[in-house]
């Protein structure tokens, strides 16, 4: 918010009083106002905004990072896949010690399609937060995240791993570049390798084989198309 914006103070308020009149209530100079909560344009908190697209050989469609919540050291990171077909698994394993420094947990099969419904990541990103972990370890996934979560977390990957995307063939061990500043979400494994893995690689059985989530996964469409039903 800007307190010199002019186009600022005619905007209406939940109480019905617009700015202007709030502004007319305060009695200390405008100089005063340029502080550390309602900040001027030319002071922002951040030189860019809090979420970043990212797109690279492991994410071609996109994926989301909430670059607000991420330490400035984790925006360039080379680190070691560690793969988990579910959330819990995930969390058992930091719970068990054995995610720890320079490693990035990759989290797949909790997209739209697979999850079915695209569940936030939300208990394994506390655990990361909560070992002390959020500027050692960094965490990816075709699922998505809670408002509140903090720590280099990268959601949204498209393709999901349930429609064959490269997060379904990441191995454990493979290395993952996270480059935040050139928007880049990249896996430093070979085509040759890739194709190979591609041709081995089968759908899982669905999660659910019945209902109305069934047709939801039958159904949906990727999370950079907004996973909305597709045309039939």
């Amino acid at each position: 918010m800007s307190w010199s914006s002019s186009s600022t103070w005619g905007c209406s308020t939940i109480g019905r009083p617009i700015l202007i009149a709030f502004r007319k209530k305060i009695r200390a100079k405008d100089a005063a106002m340029t502080q550390e909560i309602l900040r001027p344009l030319t002071n922002p908190i951040h030189k860019e905004g809090g979420i970043a697209v990212l797109k690279g050989s492991l994410a071609p469609d996109a994926c989301v990072a909430k670059i607000a919540a991420m330490s400035p050291k984790m925006m360039n990171v080379v680190g070691t896949a560690k793969v988990y077909d579910r959330e819990e698994d995930a969390v058992e394993a930091l719970h068990r010690g054995e995610i720890g420094p320079g490693s990035i947990i990759v989290i797949r099969y909790e997209g739209p399609k697979g999850g079915p419904g695209m569940r936030e990541m939300l208990t394994a990103t506390s655990a990361v937060v909560g070992y002390g972990l959020e500027e050692e370890v960094a965490l990816i996934t075709d699922g998505r995240f809670s408002g509140a979560t903090r720590g280099p977390c990268i959601g949204h990957i498209s393709p999901e791993a349930s429609a064959g995307g490269p997060i379904a063939l990441v191995e454990d061990g493979d290395k993952i570049i996270i480059d935040v500043p050139n928007r880049r979400l990249d896996l430093d494994v070979g085509e040759d390798e890739m194709e190979k893995r591609r041709k081995a690689w089968t759908p899982p059985e669905p999660k659910v084989k019945k209902g109305y989530l069934a047709r939801y996964a039958y159904l949906v469409s990727s999370a950079d198309k907004g996973a909305v039903f597709k045309r039939v």
